[in-house]
């Protein structure tokens, strides 16, 4: 496999160690083996260079937490999963997790337009569709886009419901109609939008947020003036039980739901110490430890989003699964979806292109577990008995 060229962003620094080619056969292998790399003789060769500087923590050398970091590579791999939520106590990396993302993540085309303007828009919507600067681009062909990584954006918990889905532009008047300004939702289009403490967003706003993520559209009108943006984005939210719960038809929403637990193992824990002293001395030396293998990655990820499109799921193991999920008395449809999804983007990751039931058993515990509804059975149950004692009577009333 050949590791691609550093970009500015990427370039490792003069003090990077050799590190020996070795060559994984899947994204999961990389994973596992990331997990308990040995850094002993990296850590000894790193300087104090600061602690300030704005790098994130490598995803790779986040210690144990398999589920977590499992069930955010296959988001990555294939959105059609749906949301990702992770549910568990402070300082179990949650946040972590999901900043580090940002380095295996490729470029993409982004609109270079104040507005989010692009080519689609007008092949759609003709020419008024875009602002009258990119209106004249484009009758110069030129470009409306231009490379840019994939970002991370965060969603503020003091935001106000017109932050999220935007509102009139004060810097309308210099243009030749009103237009409404760009929200989070727009702005997150093509990106990862991070949600922490989801659990304590107003409900406004947190259904706002899903109904774009389920639609990857959504239309703010603010009198005369409406707009139609693009959002297109990978959700993924976090919360702690102990500070609220989160409401049953929001939580039915996130696909992948992951409980994160502190680690257990002595081991585990004095390593992940390590590694984060590590990183608060010297974080491109501690990233650095880590380059080859985030290369790796990145390649692995970028061949999985195509293996992805080819992944079947055979009929009779679908089948089987449904049957199981009849069992366990999920009523909502999103948990095959979701299964079935994960599991496609499981054995994408694994270099496959048939699902196996091995599969189905990885993924199972992330798209399934908080799916049933106490409330429902039992308002169910009563429903059945009024129901029956209804055709009793019935049946006396015909006789």
């Amino acid at each position: 496999m050949t590791t691609p060229e550093a970009s500015p962003e990427t370039a490792t620094p003069s003090n990077e160690s050799t590190q020996p080619a070795r060559h994984f056969r899947s994204l999961k292998e990389l994973l596992d083996f990331a997990s308990v790399k040995n850094i002993a003789q990296d850590l000894a060769q790193m300087g104090d260079s600061g602690i300030a500087e704005p790098l994130p923590f490598p995803f790779l050398a986040i210690v144990g937490q398999a589920e977590m970091k499992l069930a955010l590579l296959l988001g990555l791999i294939n959105p059609n999963i749906g949301g990702i939520l992770l549910i568990g106590p402070r300082g179990t990396a949650k946040t972590t997790a999901v900043r580090s993302l940002l380095d295996l993540l490729p470029m993409i085309q982004r609109s270079t337009c104040y507005y989010g303007c692009l080519p689609e828009d007008i092949e759609t919507g003709g020419i008024d569709a875009v602002c009258p600067e990119c209106a004249r681009k484009y009758a110069e062909g030129k470009p409306l886009t231009a490379p840019d990584r994939v970002r991370l954006v965060e969603l503020p918990l003091n935001a106000r419901l017109e932050d999220v889905v935007g509102g009139l532009d004060e810097r309308a008047a210099l243009h030749e109609r009103m237009r409404i300004r760009r929200g989070i939702l727009a702005q997150a289009d093509k990106n990862l939008l991070y949600i922490d403490e989801i659990n304590l967003l107003s409900d406004d706003i947190i259904d706002a947020i899903l109904d774009a993520a389920a639609q990857g559209t959504y239309t703010v009108r603010r009198g005369p003036v409406s707009a139609t943006y693009r959002a297109r984005f990978l959700l993924i939210g976090s919360m702690n039980p102990e500070e609220g719960k989160l409401r049953p038809q929001i939580l039915d929403r996130f696909g992948l739901r992951v409980i994160v637990r502190g680690l257990t193992n002595a081991e585990e824990r004095l390593e992940a110490y390590r590694r984060v002293q590590a990183y608060l001395t010297n974080p491109r030396a501690m990233i650095n430890a880590y380059a080859y293998e985030i290369a790796e990655a990145r390649e692995e990820l970028q061949s999985a989003r195509k293996i992805v499109r080819q992944v079947q799921l055979p009929d009779d193991l679908a089948t089987r699964a449904i049957h199981l999920i009849q069992k366990m008395g999920i009523d909502s449809l999103r948990a095959e979806i979701t299964w079935f999804e994960a599991a496609r983007a499981y054995a994408a990751a694994d270099n496959r292109e048939t699902v196996s039931s091995t599969d189905l058993m990885s993924v199972a515990p992330m798209a399934l577990r908080l799916r049933r509804s106490q409330f429902m059975t039992e308002y169910f149950d009563r429903q059945k008995t009024e129901e029956n004692e209804m055709q009793t009577l019935l049946e006396e009333l015909g006789q």
